[in-house]
């Protein structure tokens, strides 16, 4: 019984060894020369064209696609600026119409905005507190803003491009009857009216 127990032992050893070493014994790679017709050869060549038009177009395709992500970058760029040359108003000291030095750079930014686009034109919103009679408020709401376009005329915006009304006391920013209050209704705001 000993005898046949070894003997199936040795012969699963053998036949296990038999299939390992089979597995990993190297294939050899037999390396043939591949004849090409003439005829496929000139098929070849005269597809080459072909992809080099492709590659070309594809080139054109992706120019166009850099010149729109161009363009909408503009777009959003100018509409960014758009907004925020009308959110920002000047103020002005009572009873006065002539701007102060303080707000002479946001004008001049907002010319510059102008200037960048010829095509934009505005309107300047002369306002006032709610002190004086509406029709002196009405008067100094617009020399306050004609004070504004002879600010931009002087930096060179044509003055077509601009018109001025004066809303007096009529449209206050804020409602309180202290100088807090007064002081920003006392504006010019911008508005930007065609582009």
């Amino acid at each position: 019984m000993k005898r046949n127990l070894i003997i199936a032992t040795l012969l699963i050893f053998a036949v296990s060894a038999f299939f390992l070493l089979s597995c990993c014994a190297k294939k050899q790679v037999v390396k043939e020369e591949i004849k090409v017709a003439p005829e496929e050869v000139a098929k070849v060549e005269e597809e080459k064209p072909v992809v080099k038009e492709e590659k070309a177009v594809e080139a054109v395709e992706e120019t166009k696609i850099e010149q729109l992500e161009e363009i909408d970058e503009a777009k959003a760029w100018k509409e960014r600026r758009a907004v925020k040359f009308g959110a920002e108003s000047i103020y002005f000291d009572f009873d006065k119409s002539f701007i102060r030095p303080e707000y002479r750079p946001i004008l001049e930014e907002k010319a510059n905005f102008l200037k960048d686009y010829p095509d934009i034109k505005i309107r300047i919103e002369g306002n006032c507190d709610e002190r004086g009679t509406n029709e002196y408020n009405l008067a100094l709401g617009d020399r306050r803003a004609k004070s504004a376009e002879a600010f931009f005329v002087s930096l060179g915006i044509s003055p077509d491009r601009i018109d001025t009304i004066s809303y007096g006391e009529e449209r206050p920013l804020s409602l309180g009857h202290n100088e807090d209050s007064w002081s920003q209704n006392r504006r010019d705001d911008f508005v930007i009216t065609s582009e």
